[in-house]
């Protein structure tokens, strides 16, 4: 019996783990990644990009108007232009990644809670397993409506909230359910283990079903922000002003680093 169990357990581990990775590699490995110095904030006025070393710290666009530092920026009607169509695609996007977000934070959680309601059939166990979950999903959405749903969107920021809080929820459904398996397999109730072991093999194609074409949908709309960066870079790159050194203002950069390892993960 306890030779059966350390086949199930590393089993049980890796379903939990591969429902919740079904969703995220399609939610945050682009084929197209972008850095910022700056946290962003949409204002009613204007865009307000800051950070907290380097110059200019604050920028501040609205309407074509531009001021660094707080000092009004003269430039182009050209530039004028480009400024404008910067703020609506700022504005355009920000919205654009709060859906995506959230929309895979609700992914994640159904993959996560259709393994705990399979594998745990202790219903006192299983009870406090969902809950646990449905907590740390509302918390999750929560964040993403307190930044990017507030149209604030933090440097650096792109997956982590989805990330954090998946790998805690994870390590911790990891735990319960490999911890059941062993409950199982040392109470000497070989009808409890072939119980949970069928459970464990009907779960990938329930999972499948249930995950895999939302999932897809999911990553298309992820790819679709690819084309709304480089618009955005390409137009810093098009600004005739200069900074007080005479180097471009750039707010976001490709990022090769990231993109690289997104690259060698997906050819896993």
């Amino acid at each position: 019996m306890r030779h059966h169990v350390l086949c199930l357990v590393p089993m049980l581990a890796l379903a939990v783990v591969g429902s919740a990775q079904a969703t995220g590699v399609h939610d945050f490995h682009l084929q197209c990644n972008y850095s910022s110095d700056y946290d962003i904030q949409i204002q009613s006025d204007g865009l307000m990009f800051t950070r907290d070393s380097d110059h200019p710290r604050s920028i501040f666009m609205h309407d074509g108007q531009l001021r660094l530092d707080g000092r009004t920026v003269a430039v182009s009607r050209d530039d004028v232009v480009r400024l404008r169509q910067y703020e609506q695609q700022v504005r355009d996007l920000v919205p654009m990644m709060a859906g995506i977000a959230r929309d895979g934070l609700d992914l994640g959680y159904a993959a996560l809670t259709t393994v705990a309601a399979t594998l745990d059939d202790n219903g006192d166990d299983r009870s406090e397993m969902l809950q646990s979950l449905r907590d740390r999903h509302e918390e999750a959405v929560q964040q993403v409506d307190d930044t990017l749903g507030r149209g604030t969107w933090k440097a650096g920021d792109a997956g982590e909230i989805f990330n954090d809080n998946m790998q805690k929820t994870i390590a911790e459904l990891v735990g319960r359910v490999t911890g059941n398996a062993v409950s199982d397999a040392l109470s000497g109730d070989a009808n409890r283990l072939a119980s949970l072991q069928a459970r464990a093999n009907a779960l990938d194609g329930t999972l499948d079903k249930a995950i895999d074409e939302p999932a897809e949908k999911l990553g298309q709309r992820a790819q679709g922000l690819c084309p709304r960066l480089a618009s955005l870079e390409q137009l810093q790159r098009q600004f005739d002003f200069r900074l007080d050194g005479g180097e471009r203002l750039q707010l976001l950069a490709p990022d090769k680093d990231v993109s690289n390892k997104a690259s060698q993960y997906a050819q896993r």
